[in-house]
């Protein structure tokens, strides 16, 4: 098989670096209300964990994807995003502080912080989110569902296709920013 050209990898590298604005559907707050901003420490999960998953990204414009490995144990929760099988975004969070590792061409409004929450929200129990939730907001699960809400409005839900939350499929949708996400984790 013959190698691309130049021209066509850096096309390619484009493509691919193109396909990190899904992270821009989660994680870009557009002007308005602000993020949750939820940060729960790592050891809130309850448990170590390493999969691999494939995101996908819908939004008003367009549907974008991206795989990501996850390692999350009592110490610290690491994110590797990967695009065309080049890392685009890092991120490394010890329940105190948030390390984040960039493309030079990702765009500014992908933040890590925005990622780690949507990541929490899916993730981690409810009963430890509903202990960190500023005043106003609520979580309420029941089955295979959670619904987040501020001031009674509802913000986003995320339905699982089953337990734990981080096998099979989670669709978060955000219907303060308009995105669904859905997160595909491989079997460990």
């Amino acid at each position: 098989m013959q190698r691309p050209s130049t021209p066509e990898r850096r096309a390619r590298t484009w493509a691919g670096l193109a396909a990190v604005l899904l992270l821009a559907g989660c994680a870009h707050a557009p002007e308005g209300p602000a993020r949750l901003g939820l940060r729960l420490p790592p050891a809130a999960l309850g448990t170590a964990i390493s999969v691999q998953q494939h995101l996908t990204v819908q939004r008003p414009d367009g549907t974008n994807d991206l795989d990501v490995a996850l390692e999350v144990d009592a110490a610290h929760v690491g994110l590797v995003g990967l695009a065309f099988g080049q890392r685009v975004l890092s991120l490394d969070y010890d329940g105190s502080a948030l390390k984040e590792w960039r493309h030079p061409m990702l765009p500014a409004q992908v933040r890590a912080a925005d990622v780690l929450e949507d990541l929490q929200l899916t993730l981690w129990p409810v009963d430890a989110i509903a202990q960190a939730l500023p005043s106003g907001w609520r979580i309420e699960e029941q089955g295979l569902t959670r619904v987040l809400r501020r001031d009674g409005a509802v913000v986003a839900t995320i339905t699982y296709g089953g337990t734990p939350r981080w096998q099979g499929t989670a669709v978060l949708d955000n219907v303060r920013y308009h995105y669904r996400l859905t997160i595909e984790s491989a079997s460990e």
